[in-house]
Formats: structure tokens, sequence, C-alpha cells
């Protein structure tokens, strides 16, 4: 009896010892799978936020797509207004670089003592070339200058019944700058070069040019912006009748419990895709023109000996100009939907 009790007694002690270990491996269960609910959660709202982007896009585009005369005509105005701007920039580049590679551009006359030997007339003009801002120098003998001033001047019989040459020995220096700051620091240089007497320089037509090219760039820079503003109002007033157009829709979209971003993004959508089709278009456009005017322009430079020709918009310009396109319809359409979207709102 006594024997009975003791193997019931062993017989409990071991179905009850393992109820505390089935205790404590029920709790990491349950805390493992609220981490993996919290991280499906994250990933669906992630997958979510990426799909509505694609329908969002998807439905600009379709709409756009919907109304084509409407929207050609507002590609076609963002785009002149555009186009405008950066084809005037592009020739204004074109006439930096002309000027640039002008044979006939501000030369030095770096006129000489009259002791200075032929030789070391052009040991200087060497020595000359090998410094900042030279592209080249002409010696110019006190024999040539005479010879040049009797053909040009008709006084030839006058200056040979002279006993000697009255002409300096001559240096001509043609700088590869024409800018007026540094074309004067040259001429300072040279006139302390040991032998020279005077350096001359006819500034004032580069001066012309250069007030000219600043002017251009100011001009196409409050172009650029008087434009651009004219874009974004565009798109505000586009995306505005978008809106009213959808008014029904949208107060059905708050009822059920749509935010403002989630009813804004379409529409910012829509903004940016007519403002990155504009571009694009802009682009064609001044590409276009310039091939257009290539042929009379490049005929004219040559008949004024420029090696230059018209070179086309830049490679990163033409990522560029539908990048800004599609920023400026961006803008304006988060003008247009911040302006009017908290107009409308549910009536109950």
């Amino acid at each position: 009896m006594a024997m009975e009790q003791g193997i019931l007694m062993a017989a409990n002690k071991r179905n009850a010892t393992p109820i505390k270990p089935r205790r404590s491996k029920a709790e990491k269960p349950r805390r493992a799978a609220g981490a993996h609910s919290a991280s499906t959660s994250l990933k669906d709202r992630l997958a979510s936020w990426r799909e509505h982007h694609r329908d969002s896009l998807r439905d600009a585009l379709h709409r756009i797509n919907l109304s084509r005369a409407s929207s050609t005509m507002t590609i076609l105005v963002i785009a002149i207004a555009l186009s405008l701007p950066a084809g005037l920039a592009v020739l204004l580049d074109n006439a930096r670089a002309i000027t640039r590679g002008w044979d006939g551009n501000a030369h030095l006359s770096v006129f000489l003592t009259m002791d200075v030997e032929e030789s070391r007339q052009r040991d200087l003009a060497r020595q000359w070339e090998a410094l900042d801002h030279i592209q080249r120098t002409k010696v110019i003998t006190r024999e040539q200058a005479l010879a040049e001033f009797q053909a040009l001047s008709g006084f030839g019989d006058v200056l040979e019944a002279l006993p000697d040459n009255p002409l300096p020995p001559l240096i001509v220096v043609f700088p590869d700058s024409t800018d007026p700051v540094t074309l004067r620091d040259l001429e300072n240089r040279l006139a302390a070069e040991p032998g020279v007497d005077l350096v001359q320089l006819d500034v004032e037509w580069v001066r012309r040019l250069h007030a000219l090219i600043e002017l251009g760039e100011r001009l196409i820079s409050a172009l650029t912006l008087a434009l651009a503003a004219a874009v974004v109002l565009v798109v505000v007033n586009t995306i505005r009748l978008g809106i009213e157009s959808r008014r029904d829709e949208i107060v059905v979209v708050k009822i059920v419990g749509g935010t403002d971003g989630f009813v804004r993004r379409p529409f910012l959508y829509t903004g940016f895709c007519f403002g990155f089709a504009g571009g694009l278009v802009a682009v064609i456009l001044v590409q276009t023109a310039l091939w257009w005017l290539g042929g009379p322009i490049d005929e004219l430079l040559t008949l004024y000996k420029s090696e230059q020709s018209l070179t086309s918009m830049a490679s990163s310009s033409l990522i560029i100009l539908p990048m800004f396109s599609g920023i400026l319809g961006l803008l304006g359409a988060w003008l247009a939907v911040g302006r009017h979207l908290g107009d409308i709102e549910p009536n109950f």
C-alpha cells in the first residue's frame, strides 16, 4: 500500500514538472509573432505607397491622353515659352566661342627702342610666346615697317629723302583672351620688359563686345524668369480646371477617408508630366531652329574668315531643360492643389 502511494506521488511529480516550461515556451512564440506582424505591416505600407504612386502616374498619363487637344495646347505653350530663352542662350554661347576664335581679336603693338637689334627683337618675341595668355607674336622689323608705311601712306618719296629710318622695331602680340582685365594686365607686364618703349592696346571694341554679351546674358536671365513664371501659371490654370472637373470624385474620396495627400498625388504627377513633355518639345524646337539657321550662319562666318561653326545644345542641356520644365510643372500643380483642394469638403 505504501509502495502504491509512493508510485502515485512520483507519477504526480512527473506529471507536474512540465507545466512551467510549457508557459515559458508559449510566451516566446507570441512575441515573435508580434514582431513578424509589425514587419509585415511596414512592408505592406511601403508596397501600398509604391503602388499608389504607380497608379497616380498611370492615371495622370491616362487623363492627359483622354484630353489630347487641350493637353497638346498646354504642352506647346510650355514648349514655346521655354524654347525662346533656351535658343537665345545657345546663340549667346556660340557668340562667345566665335569671338574667342577670331584671328582679328585684340592685339598689342609693342614698340621697341631704336637701339634694339633684329636678333634681340626675335629673341623677345620667342620669350613672350611662352608667357601666359599669349597665343602668338609677329615680328615687324624697321625695314618691314618702313616698306609697309610707304605702301599704305603714299609718302614713299618723302620717306626715301629722309637720312634715317624713323620707324622703330615692332612686335605684335596676339593674346588668347579678349577679357579687358586680362589684356590690361598683359599690357602692363610687357611695358615693364627691357627694351620696350611703348605698348598700345586698342581695347575699346573689346569692351563694347563684352558689354553687349553681358547685356545679352542679363536679358536672357530676365526673360527666363518671366517665362518660367508663365509656365507655372499655365500649369496652375490647367490643374485648377482638372480639380473642378473632378470635384464630385474628390468629395467621394474624402467621404470614404481619403487624405489630402492621397487626392493631391495624381494632380502633382499631371503637372510634372505637362512640364516634362513641354521641355522635351522645347528641345526639339531649339534643335530644329539651330539646324535651320546653321547653313546661313556658317556661310556668314566663312565670309569673315572664321573657322568656327554654329554648335547645337550641349548634351547636358538636353536633360536639364526637360527636368527643369518638369519641376516648374510640379510647382504649378502644388500651388493649384494647395489653393483649391482645401475648398472641396463633403457637406453632411
